[in-house]
């Protein structure tokens, strides 16, 4: 009896070692709700059975441009079951001309291609990237053909684009970029980066995916 009951023992011991070791997805979630996110009223996802993964934006935004190597080493390393979206976050009417930029680049199949040139075109380079004349010659600098570039530029399909993004991001709360929205229902941003290195965006950014996969598993 006293052998079993030191098995017994031993067996309960190795267990507490064993959750010691391994704690749950909810014990690691360090983001704090109203901190460094907060609820937003729930939007349409698009991207099915994945965790969708929003990333308003602007080209003029300094911080957005700080942020995209972070972002960027992200996306190489994101888990399979997440989706990122890109939205050109229009908070003004001088905003709208970069929105079109990205929804050009899109329609012509260029986005992962000369998404970060255009930070770069504009915050390194200078470029008046709003002046639809200095945005013909970037592209056709960077192998685009200037007929192709302005009839996508100018294309009813972008004019809606531009339109919709407007409202997405009133939808969505859009206060300032960059802003994540995570599973159309949790929003990070640089206000909620408690030590001012928009950096450290992503790391918020995986805690509240986590809270979104667990949500979707009904925990």
């Amino acid at each position: 009896m006293r052998s079993i009951g030191i098995i017994v023992r031993g067996a309960l011991a190795l267990l507490a070692l064993a959750c010691l070791a391994a704690p749950s997805h909810a014990q690691g979630i360090r983001a704090r709700q109203n901190i460094e996110y907060r609820l937003i009223a729930p939007q349409p996802v698009e991207t099915g059975d994945k965790i969708e993964v929003i990333d308003f934006f602007w080209y003029g935004c300094p911080y957005c441009n700080e942020l995209q190597p972070a972002l960027e080493g992200w996306m190489r390393r994101k888990p399979a079951d997440v989706a990122l979206r890109r939205i050109p976050a229009i908070l003004r009417d001088s905003w709208a001309p970069h929105a079109r930029i990205y929804y050009a680049l899109e329609q012509l199949n260029e986005v992962e291609r000369l998404h970060l040139r255009v930070y770069y075109s504009y915050h390194v380079e200078k470029l008046h990237m709003s002046e639809p004349d200095v945005v013909v010659e970037w592209a056709a600098a960077n192998g685009i053909d200037r007929k192709r570039w302005l009839d996508a530029y100018y294309s009813p399909e972008v004019d809606a684009k531009v339109e919709r993004a407007k409202e997405l991001s009133a939808a969505y709360t859009v206060g300032v970029t960059p802003t994540l929205v995570v599973d159309g229902s949790y929003l990070t941003s640089g206000r909620h980066v408690p030590a001012n290195d928009v950096r450290d965006i992503v790391p918020i950014l995986e805690d509240v995916i986590h809270l979104a996969r667990q949500r979707r598993s009904g925990r």
